[in-house]
């Protein structure tokens, strides 16, 4: 078995193709690079451009838990370069090639502060300035993003939120007094895997095939959440959860209605209670928490051809 596994394991989710090669098949250019951010940090960044004409906007990528901007993950900004928009993403801090013990962030804050520091960095480049910008989040991402909004509210253009992990559902949240042991036992022990989860990876993706191919990532975390991780979240969460009516740039939020990860309630209690003018909210029947990876290429290409009209309506009233 562990010899048949050897011969079918995928350099790149796409397959064995060089990565220059596939990106130049693909009309795009990209780079990858280490950025240290103010407080020392060291992350792995990538870029996903047009190939042939100036970028229309710009993309600023946040993925979520246990998952890296090296493997599926990239079929989403490979497609938005394609329509035309500069993509810029990093690995969390413990996640990808991204510094720090695998899937620990103790500090979300601290994440919030890094990836605000590198997405203007990036802004106050001579051939981006004065290009619309957005922000772009899968599930914790989605989270990090919206923390992002809430600490520069003026600076991002719009929001695409692919099944936010925005609260903890009432349905999935540990009960008392499960949460105050864990915030004692972390205390002394921030780093010890032993919270027991289900694997996200059966739970995220629908279509067999795609979990085999998300199963080859070689920079998944797979192993038990890490105690500081899951207060952090928890944290995170409790704070953002009594903050969605302060939430007020334009955004669309999509979810699918079978998500077990994330709960599409609280996308619709998000869209409910955002003060934003301009807000969007879909739900796709029976579709799960990985939508633009992990559903069939039909309902993949839903979700697209969805964030991409609704992209496109903010770029145009932008420029006109």
């Amino acid at each position: 078995m562990e010899e048949k596994h050897q011969k079918t394991a995928l350099l790149h989710y796409w397959g064995n193709t060089p990565e220059e090669d596939f990106y130049t098949q693909q009309g795009i250019n990209s780079t990858n690079s280490y950025y240290t951010s103010p407080r020392g940090q060291t992350l792995f960044t990538r870029s996903w451009q047009p190939l042939q004409t100036p970028p229309r906007a710009l993309i600023f990528m946040v993925h979520g838990y246990g998952n890296d901007i090296s493997w599926a993950f990239q079929s989403t900004p490979i497609f938005l370069a394609q329509q035309g928009f500069a993509c810029f993403a990093l690995d969390l801090p413990g996640h990808g090639h991204s510094h720090g013990l695998k899937a620990f962030v103790p500090n979300v804050d601290d994440v919030v502060d890094d990836f605000i520091f590198f997405f203007n960095s990036i802004k106050q480049l001579p051939q981006f300035q004065n290009l619309p910008t957005f922000l772009y989040g899968e599930s914790m991402g989605g989270a990090i993003c919206l923390l992002i909004h809430l600490k520069k509210p003026n600076d991002f253009l719009g929001a695409v939120l692919i099944a936010p992990m925005c609260k903890i559902s009432d349905n999935l949240r540990p009960r008392w007094p499960i949460p105050q042991i864990l915030i004692f036992l972390g205390k002394f022990f921030p780093t010890l895997p032993i919270v027991l989860t289900a694997d996200l990876l059966e739970k995220s993706i629908k279509v067999p095939e795609k979990k085999v191919i998300a199963g080859m990532n070689p920079m998944r975390y797979g192993g038990k959440p890490r105690l500081g991780t899951v207060i952090e979240l928890l944290r995170v969460t409790d704070h953002l959860s009594q903050r969605l009516k302060d939430v007020s740039l334009p955004f669309i939020v999509l979810h699918g209605s079978a998500d077990v990860v994330t709960d599409p309630n609280v996308s619709r209690e998000l869209y409910e209670e955002a003060k934003s003018e301009d807000k969007t909210l879909k739900i796709y029947d029976g579709m799960l928490h990985s939508l633009q990876f992990g559903e069939t290429d039909e309902n993949v290409e839903i979700v697209r051809r969805d964030i991409l009209a609704w992209l496109n309506d903010r770029c145009r009233g932008e420029t006109q």
